[in-house]
């Protein structure tokens, strides 16, 4: 069985044989959820690329300390994947956070798109944001990541168009469209930006946008997906032909 993973905000400067701290809800969740005791193993990241292999030396309510055995620094992975995800209905934001975070995402960027219904504006963006982040973290932690991924902030259509126009290579999803995901060569390194629209569809200026800032408008195939699954399965099929996945 793998060994649980706990998020600290630095191990700067932790080598063998030193001790690292977590308070808080963090070492509460060790210790009361996980029910970790003195004398077992855990790994610690930052999630910044160091993980920490070692043994709990003390524990407390909401203090654990575990003295470190081995620091490693892994490199994060190519290529560098971006999903824009349009803003879903309900809870189906979390759960597209929660699944592109366990496939191996590195950013997703929610997207205000023309005919999405969920709206942020105000609290309810600080709060939706604030959730996606948290959700992030946690699937992070489940799926033994050394890299956590990033939520960025609300982006506009210009800016979705923008980091098309930067990426290595630039997908975007369409049930409509003429070219197969399949028909894509994945690089082996950079970045991969992919488009997932909303339940209502891509506009007409949306796809266009895209395709001038260098976007692939694509299909996944016959079947038309959730745009909270979409993703995954788009990431999914990327992923299995590069490297990362030949592991």
């Amino acid at each position: 069985m793998s060994l649980p993973v706990h998020w600290v905000e630095t191990l700067a400067g932790v080598g063998p044989g030193d001790l690292a701290e977590l308070h808080g809800d963090e070492a509460h969740h060790a210790v009361a959820v996980r029910r970790l005791r003195v004398g077992e193993r855990m790994l610690l990241t930052d999630g910044l690329g160091t993980v920490v292999s070692g043994v709990a030396a003390e524990v407390g309510r909401r203090h654990l300390v575990v003295r470190a055995d081995d620091v490693r620094r892994v490199p994060a992975p190519e290529p560098d994947v971006v999903v824009v995800q349009a803003l879903p209905k309900g809870d189906r934001g979390e759960l597209a956070v929660e699944m592109l975070t366990e496939v191996g995402v590195s950013v997703v960027v929610p997207w205000a798109a023309a005919r999405s219904v969920t709206v942020w504006r105000g609290d309810r963006a600080t709060k939706a944001l604030a959730r996606w982040r948290s959700t992030a973290r946690e699937a992070a932690k489940q799926s033994r990541r050394v890299w956590f991924p990033e939520v960025a902030g609300l982006a506009s259509t210009g800016e979705v168009v923008e980091l098309l126009a930067g990426a290595d290579l630039a997908i975007v999803l369409h049930e409509d469209a003429d070219e197969s995901l399949g028909a894509l060569e994945v690089p082996t390194e950079g970045s991969v930006v992919v488009v997932v629209g909303p339940e209502g569809g891509l506009t007409d200026d949306e796809v266009a946008g895209f395709r001038s800032a260098g976007g692939h408008v694509v299909r996944l195939g016959a079947e038309v997906l959730r745009t909270s699954t979409a993703g995954v399965a788009a990431v999914a099929a990327v992923l299995s032909r590069t490297g990362r996945w030949s592991i």
